[in-house]
């Protein structure tokens, strides 16, 4: 494997990224919404795991990563790689990390078994191959991380967060916590500032589970910081495969993304 640091010249995205919204007061640049990823991946791994790079053109700190955790979709969802793009055109180097061992659920199939398919993507399964892409990254020479976790992802945000791997983390519509234990844990053994956007439709991470997270680490009782943004009219997947066809979801997509850029630049 050759060098991150000579792969990214042959791999830097670029500023001027197709197809996205202007820049935003907070000098944020906007979401892209359709066109094909700027990054690598075809042969790229890092520390024997497939993963997505984005670099940024004009990062604040070259020892930065963010890893980007996807939902159940996995690398071979576009809109995840466009958002890799995205966090990199605002200056982190990104990357998404296959920690669903090359096993992603597939895009658009309503048959798919999910019963038979989440025991093999269980923690045991998957954090390893978390861990080791992290190990990687730190032999290339990086030394901090941010996460940003969708659906799935925002299990393993959580957890960075809970073990302090991580300086900042953000996640949407987070899937599969233990609820509260897993917010009592970041209460009681996490620095990590942690932000949940959510959505008043989603059944997963629901507003019931919402309130329970606001009553443990609201109002100040979580020191390092917690914001939780809430997005009216939406449900869950909202912040990556939204319906572009219709504008309320369109720009919750776009919210989520810019409350993200600014919480990781805030606290980083």
């Amino acid at each position: 494997m050759f060098s991150l640091r000579l792969a990214f010249l042959a791999i830097t995205v670029s500023s001027a990224i197709a197809g996205v919204i202007p820049l935003t007061d907070d000098c944020i640049k906007g979401v892209t919404f359709e066109g094909t990823p700027k990054g690598n991946i075809d042969t790229f791994t890092i520390n024997g795991v497939a993963t997505y790079v984005a670099k940024a053109q004009h990062s604040s700190n070259p020892n930065r990563a963010l890893l980007l955790l996807t939902d159940i979709f996995g690398l071979p969802l576009v809109n995840s790689k466009l958002m890799a793009d995205d966090f990199a055109a605002n200056g982190f180097d990104t990357f998404i990390p296959d920690y669903l061992n090359g096993d992603p659920v597939p895009v658009d199939d309503p048959t798919f078994n999910m019963t038979a398919w989440l025991p093999n993507h269980t923690e045991a399964q998957t954090m390893p191959t978390l861990l080791a892409a992290i190990d990687g990254l730190k032999k290339e020479g990086f030394k901090e991380f941010l996460s940003t976790g969708y659906c799935f992802g925002g299990l393993y945000s959580t957890r960075l967060s809970q073990q302090n791997i991580v300086k900042v983390g953000t996640m949407a519509h987070p899937s599969l916590l233990t609820v509260p234990d897993d917010f009592e844990t970041l209460l009681a053994n996490s620095h990590v500032p942690i932000q949940m956007n959510s959505a008043e439709l989603d059944t997963a991470f629901s507003p019931a589970v919402q309130a329970i997270a606001d009553g443990i680490l609201g109002d100040g009782k979580y020191r390092p910081g917690y914001d939780r943004p809430f997005f009216t009219g939406v449900g869950h997947g909202f912040a990556v495969r939204a319906n572009l066809s219709n504008p309320i979801e369109k720009e919750a997509k776009e919210g989520a993304f810019f409350a993200a850029v600014k919480w990781l630049r805030a606290h980083d």
